[in-house]
C-alpha cells in the first residue's frame, strides 16, 4: 500500500487540476462507466461457467471483474506515455463509485454461480480503504503542484526513484510468496483470466476518445482492476477460503500483461518516430 501511494503521489506531482478537469470532461465517462462495471463482469462469469473453472477461482475472478481501474493505471499510463491527466483523473474518481457498485456487481455476479456464499460488505471501510490509498496520493500530489511548484520540483525525482524502487520490490516479494499459489492455479484458468484480460482491453480501446493515449488509458483500466479492492472483500466473505489465493493470482497476472502491453505500445510509438 505504501509503495503504490508512493507511486501515486509521483502520478499527481506530475499533472495539474486543469489537465485532469479536462481529460475526464472529454472522457466518455456513460460508455467507461458500463464497460467496466456490467461488461467485465458478465464477461468473467460467462467464461468461467462456460469453461466449468473451479467455484473458488470463478468467485476470486467475479470479485476481481466488480473491481475497476487498478491504481497501477496512472504507473501504466506513464509509462506508454499515454494521457496521464486522464489516468489519475479516473483513478482518482473510481474509488467514489466502486465503493456502492462494487458490492452491488459482486452480489448479481454470484448469483450466477454454483455454491457461492452470502456477502459481506462494509461499505464505509471499502471507501476509506479506497479513498486513502488511491484518490488521496493522488490528490496530494496535484495539490502540491499547484500550491507549492518549487516543492513539486524537488520532490518529483526522489519520490520517482523511492516508489519505483518499493514498488518492484513489493510485486517481486508477492510474486515470491503466492509463487505456489500461482501454479496450482492451472493452466485453463489462466487462459480464461488472459481471455478476460484482452477482451476487457479491446472493449476499454474502442469505447474511448479519439486519440490513442486517451483509448490506452481507458484500455488498461478496463482491463486490470483492483486487487486491494478484491482483496478485501474476499477476506471479509470468503475467509479461509482459496478465493484469496485466487483474487492474488488472477491480479498477479493482469499486472504481468498490462506490462506487456504497455512494452508493445512503446516500442510501437518508437519505431514510428525513427520512420
Amino acid at each position: 500500500m505504501a509503495s503504490m501511494a508512493g507511486l501515486l503521489l509521483e502520478v499527481g506531482l506530475r499533472v495539474t487540476w486543469l489537465q485532469i478537469a479536462h481529460a475526464i470532461r472529454t472522457s466518455r465517462l456513460a460508455w467507461v462507466l458500463p464497460a467496466n462495471f456490467i461488461f467485465v463482469p458478465a464477461l468473467t462469469v460467462g467464461l468461467a461457467r462456460a469453461f466449468h473453472l473451479p467455484t473458488d477461482i470463478s468467485i476470486g475472478m467475479a470479485l476481481l471483474a466488480a473491481a475497476p481501474f487498478a491504481p497501477v493505471v496512472p504507473i501504466f499510463a506513464k509509462m506508454a506515455k499515454a494521457d496521464l491527466a486522464l489516468a489519475a483523473g479516473l483513478t482518482a474518481l473510481f474509488p467514489f463509485v466502486a465503493a456502492f457498485l462494487t458490492p452491488l456487481v459482486c452480489q448479481i455476479s454470484l448469483g450466477f454461480l454454483p455454491h457461492s456464499e452470502a456477502l459481506r460488505f462494509h461499505f464505509l471501510t471499502i471507501l476509506i480503504v479506497l479513498v486513502s490509498t488511491i484518490t488521496l496520493p493522488l490528490m496530494a500530489g496535484v495539490a502540491i503542484h499547484h500550491f507549492f511548484p518549487s516543492a513539486r520540483g524537488r520532490l518529483l525525482r526522489p519520490v520517482e526513484i523511492l516508489s519505483e524502487v518499493t514498488g518492484a520490490l513489493s510485486l517481486a516479494f508477492v510474486t515470491a510468496v503466492e509463487f505456489k499459489t500461482i501454479i496450482s492455479t492451472g493452466w485453463k484458468s489462466f487462459f480464461v483470466m488472459s481471455l478476460v484480460f484482452e477482451c476487457s482491453l479491446v472493449v476499454g480501446y474502442l469505447l474511448s476518445g479519439s486519440s490513442a493515449a486517451e483509448r490506452q488509458v481507458v484500455a488498461l483500466g478496463t482491463s486490470n482492476r483492483n486487487i486491494a479492492l478484491a482483496i478485501l472483500v474476499a477476506v471479509g466473505s470468503f475467509p479461509g477460503t482459496p478465493v484469496v489465493a485466487a483474487v492474488v493470482a488472477n491480479g498477479l497476472l493482469l499486472i504481468f500483461l498490462g506490462l506487456l502491453h504497455v512494452a508493445f505500445w512503446r516500442l510501437r510509438a518508437r519505431r514510428v518516430a525513427d520512420v
